[in-house]
């Protein structure tokens, strides 16, 4: 009773909150599965940090160039060893996930070489990056070529093109795990191994690279197990574990991450510089959370697809397929669905749980953009958030929340939202 007044006090409504947990009750032995891939990758996590010896002198950072930086080259081992690659690169200094993709792109690819992703179009903002939509300083400007093969109506690999799209000049392929603003299926680490497999069949050489961001940590492999040359993504999403403030990462192949060194800084300074800032103990404590808080974050996608697929929205993935990234999208089919949905989402943050999101043109889009996203870190995507284009089928794209609890009580306030504007006229089924 106590913990239903509590919800009540937070403008809950009875109808809405015995719904949500009539739904709960579906899912216990799923979530148990989620706590023990949580265990395992805690584990894995806490042995790379005492293999390397992590010490309290780790913490405490540098300013300046940043030479001899003990914490910040102690933390690239810690990932190499978490992610079981040669070398990686943890840095402050990359500043979102999609930086840390043009990093990786820019520096292993040189004019008249061809880039191709085998999984359709990559994430809005990497249009500007590789020049689809013309930009300044984009792959394009330097002559480097971009082609791409959709996935088949059913989400599988086109093999047959994909074998057709690779020649002499094709460089280094891009496979996005996650969906992004599209209502296609997340990749597995196994069907991206499947992929790497096929390519390398064809052409050995090509550099394979994986945008892992929102798949940290949901399986007990990662695409660096299968075959990947490089694997990127960004600290305020499942890697940094809420805490970190900044920062992008790129694990892989010795020389792939030594030019990615290269590019960050310049020619001959490479990993040697870069300040870590006095923020490397959020990076190592986020790094020791991120498998609880990414499992949290599974948790309450897995309940808001189950609660509006109940209540005949279409989301992806839906209510019972096997989750690769955080991500759950809802389609709503009207601009109001989408913009009540994350209305709710953003009353119910700790930060800014007052304000109203509204869509704007944010920069790397090509349509208005809201964003639900009252963080302690701007942006952060591990932390609750949701948001969406304003553009047909209208999906609003839910993730995070570093607890489970809050995940639970955002997907209800979002709920709520709906059911106050008269959006859900008919509630429940």
């Amino acid at each position: 009773m106590e913990l239903r007044r509590m919800y009540h006090d937070l403008g809950i409504s009875d109808e809405v909150y015995d719904f949500g947990e009539k739904i709960l009750e579906t899912l216990k032995e799923r979530f148990e599965k989620i706590d023990e891939v949580a265990e395992y990758n805690q584990l894995k996590v806490l042995s790379a940090l005492q293999k390397h010896q992590v010490s309290e002198a780790c913490l405490l950072g540098t300013t300046g160039y940043g030479y001899n930086d003990l914490g910040r080259d102690t933390l690239e081992e810690v990932y190499a060893s978490v992610f079981h690659t040669e070398a990686a690169l943890v840095r402050p200094q990359i500043t979102c996930g999609t930086h840390a993709l043009a990093l990786a792109l820019m520096s292993n690819l040189r004019p008249g070489d061809e880039l191709l992703s085998p999984v359709g179009k990559p994430y809005d903002t990497l249009e500007e990056v590789i020049g689809i939509r013309p930009s300044k300083g984009s792959l394009s400007e330097y002559g480097i070529t971009y082609r791409q093969v959709d996935l088949l109506e059913d989400g599988g690999f086109d093999y047959d093109n994909i074998r057709a799209a690779i020649h002499e000049k094709t460089k280094l392929v891009t496979i996005q795990r996650s969906k992004g603003y599209q209502t296609r299926p997340t990749l597995s680490v196994e069907r991206i191994g499947e992929l790497i497999s096929f390519i390398k069949s064809i052409k050995p050489d090509i550099i394979c690279m994986v945008d892992n961001c929102y798949g940290e940590f949901v399986e007990m492999r990662e695409p660096s197990d299968v075959g990947a040359d490089m694997i990127v993504g960004s600290l305020i999403k499942n890697p940094g574990g809420g805490l970190a403030p900044i920062g992008g990462y790129i694990c892989g192949k010795k020389e792939c991450v030594e030019n990615a060194a290269f590019r960050l800084t310049s020619p001959g300074l490479g990993k040697e510089v870069g300040a870590s800032l006095g923020i490397l103990s959020s990076f190592y404590q986020g790094l020791f959370l991120a498998p609880t808080v990414t499992a949290g974050a599974l948790k309450g996608a897995i309940f808001a697809a189950n609660l509006y697929e109940r209540l005949g929205f279409r989301v992806v993935p839906d209510g019972t397929e096997s989750r690769h990234d955080i991500i759950q999208a809802v389609e709503f089919g009207t601009p109001e669905g989408l913009c009540a949905f994350c209305e709710g989402i953003q009353a119910a943050a700790p930060i800014d749980s007052h304000v109203t999101p509204e869509p704007w043109d944010m920069p790397g889009y090509d349509s208005k953009v809201i964003m639900a996203a009252g963080a302690f870190v701007s942006g952060s995507s591990i932390e609750l958030s949701a948001d969406g284009p304003l553009k047909p089928p209208y999906a609003a794209y839910f993730q995070g929340g570093i607890t489970w609890q809050h995940a639970k009580f955002g997907i209800y306030k979002s709920l709520q939202s709906l059911v106050d504007k008269g959006i859900l006229s008919k509630l429940f089924p």
